[in-house]
């Protein structure tokens, strides 16, 4: 058996779980890759730091230098996170003839084409199996086992923060704040939850999905975003009555050579797989035309399932001779597709107004969706007697989403309509 030398990049959550892989998993990383896997240096900011993992003198390091100029180490693992410096140190790394391994969503989304390019002219591999979905194969089924498909549609709980959000509201009656507050406690959820809560989170990862599903290169801009702080308990009460669920989804589907990309909260049918994929766990659902419908289920990030995906890339360089100069491309990308905008999409559509609780309101709202071309599927009005004000939730059947626009602008002028109070997208397969 030989030896190869690594490197790593930062030592946080997801580096102690590839240490911890590494260590722990040793006799079956030797069989499956035929190399013993030492860990040369570990970039960090502070040696001194206390850590759970103690690590010989000298394999901390707060100088970059000590593993690009090492000749003896062969792959970097960057699992800094964001932007820069990791684009820097990758880049480096790859110009240095060394593979990298990394799980950085958001740079992969945003320059995965130029880090990818820049990998295929040095001759060297770039995995990055653990920027989605943590621990699910996501990205190894695409590039390798599906390869034989043509893809239509991807669709993914891919946060773990908001599944967990979304399953306490739905299940213990929570307020979003209330469930925020205790996946914070929990640890699922930052102190600055931004990135989850508002989508970005999902975008990335739809990005870096969707270029290698379709076979084009994908921008981050280009998929419509929609986060989940609008949701209320009584969204979740109505998708209930209706006999849905609520869940943050990553949605691409490709249709006549064009895409449509978009992530927001979505009612599904409670008896679509998508549905029971409660707290963090995440699951993508994926059509082929000759595979059909297959569904990727587990836990969607954390120390050991993110792990595991980095350690998985590290044996995929070392089972694809490191020393081979590499023809096939890795960009997969041979099409340029193009996005459809949202205004044209199509979908069903769950609707609650807040209206005066006076006679023959339902029917004027309705027949104002009529003159938009929307037809209307399911109709709940609630409320008790004596209020003022009551909710109306309906749910459309699909039609295009500007007409939706155009049907709520006439219904918000209506005297008797106090307002649009909720719109979430509705999947009924």
């Amino acid at each position: 058996m030989s030896k190869v030398r690594i490197a790593i990049l930062g030592l946080g959550t997801v580096s102690t779980g590839v240490c911890k892989v590494i260590d722990i998993n040793k006799e079956q990383i030797l069989k499956r890759s035929g190399y013993d896997i030492e860990i040369a240096k570990i970039l960090v900011r502070d040696i001194h730091k206390e850590r759970e993992l103690k690590f010989n003198e000298g394999i901390l390091t707060t100088d970059p230098e000590e593993i690009f100029s090492d000749d003896s180490i062969k792959i970097v693992v960057e699992l800094i996170g964001g932007i820069e410096p990791a684009k820097e140190y990758i880049l480096r790394a790859i110009n240095n003839k060394k593979h990298v391994v990394t799980a950085n969503k958001a740079l992969i989304s945003n320059y995965g084409d130029e880090i990818l390019n820049a990998a295929e002219k040095a001759g060297v591999k770039l995995y990055y199996e653990g920027s989605v979905a943590g621990g699910i194969p996501i990205i190894h089924g695409i590039n390798e086992s599906l390869t034989a498909n043509k893809i239509s549609e991807i669709i993914g709980i891919i946060n773990g923060t908001t599944n967990y959000i979304l399953t306490k509201m739905t299940f213990q009656n929570m307020e979003f704040k209330q469930a925020l507050e205790e996946a914070q406690a929990k640890g699922y959820a930052e102190a600055d939850p931004t990135s989850d809560i508002e989508g970005f989170d999902a975008v990335y990862k739809l990005t870096v999905l969707a270029s290698l599903a379709f076979g084009t290169e994908v921008d981050v801009k280009d998929v419509y975003r929609e986060g989940i702080t609008k949701i209320s308990k009584a969204d979740i009460e109505f998708a209930r009555d209706l006999g849905y669920v609520v869940k943050l989804l990553a949605i691409g589907r490709e249709k006549d050579g064009k895409l449509e990309l978009r992530v927001h909260p979505t009612f599904i049918p409670k008896m679509h797989p998508l549905a029971n994929v409660n707290d963090v766990y995440n699951a993508i659902y994926i059509k082929g035309n000759a595979v059909g419908d297959l569904m990727l289920y587990g836990k969607g990030a954390g120390e050991m399932p993110t792990g595991s995906a980095v350690v998985s890339d590290i044996i995929s360089v070392l089972r694809h001779n490191m020393d081979n100069t590499y023809t096939v491309s890795q960009r997969n990308i041979f099409w340029d597709k193009k996005v459809i905008p949202m205004e044209k999409t199509v979908s069903e559509y769950y609707l609650r107004f807040a209206v005066k609780d006076i006679p023959g309101v339902l029917g004027e709202i309705t027949t104002l969706f009529g003159k938009n071309g929307v037809s209307i599927y399911s109709v709940i009005q609630k409320g008790k007697k004596g209020d003022p004000v009551v909710p109306i939730a309906l749910i459309t059947h699909s039609t295009e989403e500007h007409k939706i626009n155009k049907s709520i602008e006439a219904i918000s002028k209506l005297p008797f309509v106090v307002g649009l109070e909720s719109l979430v997208r509705v999947i009924t397969e």
